[in-house]
């Protein structure tokens, strides 16, 4: 099968590639960058120069491919995982998952494509008992940063799911980890837990829900094949209030215990939203991808052996 990855040279990207080329398909994948081109050329994947701002120049590329599917993985994010850094990355990431995935979605429909997927996030959902599924509303009315991407959330989704002739999927994707993130042992959060700078808020039962690089990779491939036209959640079995979770990755690291602060300190030091992951995010239901996707994800690699798996 022939495939567009529009964003492969990201964190799910790169497994994306890997896993999509050792299956046989035929990979083309868009780059703005002629270094990254000849990258992309010695792992065997056909390469689209193009930059996602130039709608003309990314409906050339889509057209000149002729692909049954695209896969759109663009996004933009710091190497650093802080307020400050996400703050100041925003801009350009909204606008390159706006105006760059509008271009890529009006290539792929102009071109004729018969299936589209996208990311998406998982851990939006409204505040609320239990887990989310894909039907539960997103929080709207939450802190500042994660209402705004609540909102842009919903708008590309509809973007995509209303597309006419198109088989639209967004994929919602957990928390990632795993090589090349910012929670792999040489990530930077991996960094500021080791340095005590990343600590539990309040009651620390803000539940996150995560997923492995390499099984978001999987997952994607597996709706590439078989996933009906829709929302997917694609999060492991095990959703974690940040009090557990935390706790075991700084052990996992051999790095000192979190420390805990209050939420009044936290909204002072780092503000409302940092006080929405650590007490009020929800998690997600993966049953959905499981049954229509024959989803298989992997445990949280540092609660393996914790004293968190041996309670579940």
């Amino acid at each position: 099968m022939k495939i567009f990855v529009a964003g492969a040279t990201g964190a799910i990207g790169r497994p994306l590639i890997a896993q999509l080329l050792g299956l046989g398909h035929d990979v083309v994948a868009l780059t703005r960058s002629p270094e990254r081109a000849r990258t992309l050329a010695e792992q065997g994947v056909e390469p689209a120069i193009a930059d996602v701002f130039d709608a003309d120049a990314v409906k050339a590329a889509i057209t000149r491919a002729q692909p049954e599917v695209v896969i759109e993985q663009l996004t933009s994010l710091p190497k650093t995982y802080t307020g400050e850094s996400m703050s100041a990355a925003a801009p350009l990431n909204t606008r390159i998952r706006r105006e760059g995935g509008a271009n890529v979605l009006a290539a792929a429909q102009a071109a004729g494509v018969r299936r589209y997927l996208r990311q998406s996030i998982a851990f939006w959902a409204v505040p609320g008992a239990g887990l989310a599924d894909e039907e539960t509303p997103l929080a709207f009315d939450a802190s500042p940063a994660v209402a705004a991407d609540a909102h842009i959330v919903t708008e590309i989704e509809r973007r995509l799911l209303e597309t006419p002739n198109l088989e639209g999927i967004a994929l919602r994707y957990g928390f990632l980890y795993g090589r090349g993130t910012w929670f792999a042992a040489d990530g930077d959060v991996a960094q500021q837990v080791r340095q005590q700078k990343f600590p539990i808020v309040g009651n620390g039962e803000g539940v996150w829900s995560w997923v492995h690089i390499e099984d978001a990779a999987i997952a994607t491939i597996a709706a590439v094949d078989r996933g009906n036209p829709g929302i997917y959640l694609i999060t492991d079995d095990q959703p974690l209030a940040v009090r557990q979770w935390l706790s075991a990755y700084a052990q996992w690291l051999n790095a000192p215990p979190p420390t805990q602060i209050s939420v009044e300190d936290a909204l002072l030091l780092s503000g409302a939203d940092a006080v929405y992951y650590g007490t009020q995010m929800r998690g997600a239901s993966n049953v959905k991808a499981k049954r229509e996707l024959n989803f298989q994800p992997r445990p949280l690699e540092w609660i393996v052996n914790s004293a968190v798996a041996h309670a579940s």
